[in-house]
Formats: structure tokens, C-alpha cells, sequence
């Protein structure tokens, strides 16, 4: 008797520039009958594919299960920037202090800049063409914030990365950016801008090779906790030893125990029509660019010479009308020379916002764990996390167990009251950036 074909299922990928580049959009079948894993992990984006592709080089099989399409949410939408930041450092910093005692700025150096090496080597081992490139400046609009990268600076330097930074005045940003708009920044070799669509399933064929079997189009309907719990979909289950949930702010799983914590904020990016030799002009050395503001904007050219250009984000979880026409005046504002231009995509993706900034690694029993939360820094996050979870998953639990740590801030009636909160928070926060 004939083995049946597989189903695949129809669903679209969201309109986007990265969408619209890919060379090779690979489809996953929807998952049909019963199957049984080592693991089976909740979620195609950057933390579930990149978990996945770790648990199997560590000999573990794995069954990923995606809701819609790999890299279909926030990892295959970003503005494509593997920088240094990190977010709620202040807050990690704060609660890891007893716990960590001295050997706490070690321990966030090497969450801010692990992912880097993670993905670079990924990138390398497995022959991911995603258009990876190496050059970033963090740009300062005011005294205030050139007093904040000088102290990056210092602080990198003292760290070994002297080689890879250099402190600009305004003369120097000029140089490397036709724009009016800054007084300074810091240009850091080390930061990397790529296309995510591409390095997130060029992981995702990576796992597939190690053996990790892909479903696409393949919702989560529920958990059925015991000693080998089962993950039910509309057309199948995997019964495993142990599950991971990776589906950011885009589940609502367990909500017993995972409410109130997360919450969408939707953030929008354009990309111009191809610049041609203009693209040379405004930022001859190809290199992305963020801002020191609280709520700031980003940018970088892509390989076909667009100028992609994110910024602002609706806290309020609702999408906006146009984010070509919000973008516009940021783009032209900071290149002059871009007005009238000609915007060819644009698109929007909720990012998972934690109060407190911190990212949420924990178990919700002895067999199921969760990550999410990486508020707006997910690209080298998410690679570091994937590391420290598929480490605990396979029973070495000491640096899982440093986040696990972390307390969370859960909000009563959070799933209703999250958003209005954000917004005022945010409010807070531009108050605050025109006082410094």
C-alpha cells in the first residue's frame, strides 16, 4: 500500500520585504496522526528552530510544531540588526546581583554578545545565505546620549573590544551617514545586520538535516500534562518526554500559569524602492543604524540597495493604518535626500513586551518548559536562550536555572489591562527622553 502524500497547508506569508526576497520558501507538512519524540517544541521563530537544531546536535529527537509558517512571526519580520543590546538590563541586573555576586558582569557581557558568535557561527557551519554583514552605528541625538556611549565605550574597551569600536563626534558620523541628524556615535564592527526570513529557515533545513521533524500549519490546541505529556493539534499529537514552548507573545497556551505576563506591541517597517547609486551616498559603508532614544528608529540597506527603516511601536497591541505614512517623515527627516521616495513594502509584527523588560525562561512543570519575552531585542537573544534552554532540556540546568530565577511581573486581569499600561509606560518614558 502507498504511503500517503503529505498535506501541506495553504497559508500565505505575510507581505514584507523578506517575504518578497526569499530565493527557496521551503514548506513543512501539516501534522497528521500520531507521533513520538524525545521533545516536541511549540513554535517555528528564532527561539523554538534554534532549541530545536541544539537539542538534535545533542543527539535528542525533536518534532517542531509551527501554528502558521517557520519564521512566520517576529523572527522572519525584524529589522534584521544582531546588535549588543539587551533588553531590561537594568532590571537583570537588580535581581541577579545576590545571586550572582561578582560574577554578574561577566554574566551579562556574555548574554549581550553571545548570540553574535552563535549566529555567525551557524551562518558558517551550515552555509545559511542570509546576506550577513558586519558594521553598526548606535547613534546619539543629544549631548546626553554621547555621554551614555562614551561610557560604552569605555566599558567595551576595558572588555577587549577595542579593535571592534570606534567613538564618532559629529564630523565623524557624517562620514559614514548623509544625515543631519546626530552629534555623535559609536560604530561597532562586532554588531551584524542580515536577513532574518533567510538565517531563520536556513536554521530551520539545518535542524531538518540533524533529524528535527518540521510541521507547518499545525496549531496547538492543547498540553495534556503527565509523565509523558502529549501536544494535540486538529490533525495529530506528539507524545514526548518533554515539551518547550516558543511562541513568544502568539499562544495562548496554559493560561492558567502564563497570563499577564506578555503582551503585543506592533511595530512597523518600510523598505524603499531599490536607491540605486543614492544608496551609496546616504551610507557608503553599509552599515544599520539605531538611535539612543527610548522609542527609537532603526535602518539599514539591504543587498538589493533599499533602504529599510523601522520605527515607533503601538503599544496599544492594535495595528496601525499606515505605517509607510508614519515612517515617512523619520525617513525623510533623516535623509533629506530620500524625499518623495518611493516605498515598496510595508509591514507590521507584534513583538512579545515584558513589564519589566526581562526574558521569561521557566517551567511550568517538571516536563514542559517556556521562553519568551525579549521586548524588541530578540535577534541575539533569542540564540543565546535557544542555547540555554536545549542545555537544561538535556540536564545541565545552571545557567537556565540564573534565569528561571527571575521574577516576573504579572499584571491582575493582565490580558485586558497589559496594553493601556504600556502605553502609559511608554508615555513615561518619552517624558523622560526630553529630560535627558
Amino acid at each position: 500500500m502507498a504511503t500517503p502524500s503529505p498535506r501541506f497547508a495553504s497559508i500565505p506569508r505575510p507581505h514584507t520585504y523578506y517575504s518578497a526576497s526569499l530565493d527557496d520558501d521551503i514548506a513543512w507538512p501539516v501534522l497528521e496522526g500520531d507521533h513520538s519524540a524525545d521533545v516536541v517544541v511549540i513554535g517555528g521563530g528564532f527561539t523554538g528552530v534554534n532549541t530545536a537544531l541544539e537539542l538534535a546536535e545533542r543527539g535528542h529527537s525533536v518534532v517542531l510544531v509551527e501554528a502558521n509558517r517557520v519564521g512566520w512571526g517576529q523572527s522572519g519580520r525584524n529589522g534584521g540588526q544582531v546588535t549588543g543590546s539587551l533588553s531590561g538590563e537594568g532590571e537583570l541586573r537588580k535581581q541577579w546581583k545576590s545571586r550572582l555576586g561578582a560574577e554578574l558582569d561577566d554574566f551579562i557581557w556574555w548574554l549581550r554578545w553571545h548570540g553574535q558568535d552563535v549566529i555567525a557561527a551557524r551562518v558558517a557551519r551550515h552555509g545559511i545565505a542570509c546576506d550577513l554583514k558586519r558594521g553598526h552605528i548606535h547613534a546619539a541625538m543629544k549631548p546626553a546620549h554621547m555621554a551614555e556611549l562614551e561610557e560604552t565605550f569605555a566599558q567595551g574597551c576595558a572588555r577587549g573590544m577595542g579593535d571592534d569600536l570606534v567613538l564618532l563626534d559629529a564630523a565623524g558620523v557624517r562620514d559614514h551617514l548623509e544625515s543631519p541628524l546626530y552629534c555623535g556615535g559609536l560604530l561597532n564592527t562586532r554588531n551584524m545586520h542580515l536577513h532574518p526570513l533567510k538565517l531563520c529557515l536556513g536554521e530551520a533545513k539545518a535542524a531538518e538535516r540533524l533529524g528535527v521533524r518540521i510541521f507547518e500549519g499545525s496549531a496547538v490546541l492543547d498540553i495534556v500534562h503527565g509523565s509523558r505529556p502529549q501536544v494535540v493539534t486538529a490533525h495529530g499529537r506528539v507524545t514526548a518526554a518533554q515539551v518547550m514552548i516558543a511562541g513568544d507573545v502568539y499562544h495562548k497556551l496554559e493560561r492558567r500559569r502564563l497570563s499577564g505576563l506578555i503582551f503585543p506591541a506592533v511595530g512597523g517597517i518600510v523598505t524603499t524602492a531599490p536607491l540605486g547609486d543614492v544608496a551609496k551616498a546616504i551610507n557608503p559603508h553599509d552599515l544599520a543604524v539605531y538611535d539612543c532614544r527610548f522609542v527609537l528608529d532603526y535602518y539599514r540597506l539591504t543587498a538589493d540597495g533599499r533602504l529599510l527603516f523601522g520605527g515607533g511601536a503601538n503599544y496599544s497591541g492594535r495595528e496601525s493604518r499606515s505605517f509607510a505614512d508614519e515612517l515617512r517623515p523619520a525617513i525623510e527627516a533623516t535623509f533629506p535626500r530620500l524625499k518623495g521616495v518611493k516605498i515598496d513594502h510595508a509591514w507590521s509584527c507584534a513583538m512579545g513586551i515584558v513589564i519589566n523588560r526581562a526574558p521569561q525562561l521557566g517551567k511550568l512543570a517538571d516536563n514542559v518548559w517556556v521562553a519568551q519575552g525579549y521586548s524588541g531585542h530578540g535577534v541575539a537573544t533569542s540564540h543565546v536562550v535557544a542555547e540555554v534552554m536545549a542545555e537544561a532540556i538535556s540536564g545541565t540546568m545552571e545557567r537556565f536555572d540564573v534565569f528561571a530565577a527571575l521574577k516576573p511581573v504579572r499584571l491582575p486581569l493582565g490580558d485586558r489591562l497589559g496594553n493601556p499600561l504600556l502605553v502609559l509606560g511608554m508615555h513615561w518614558y518619552r517624558l523622560l527622553e526630553n529630560l535627558r
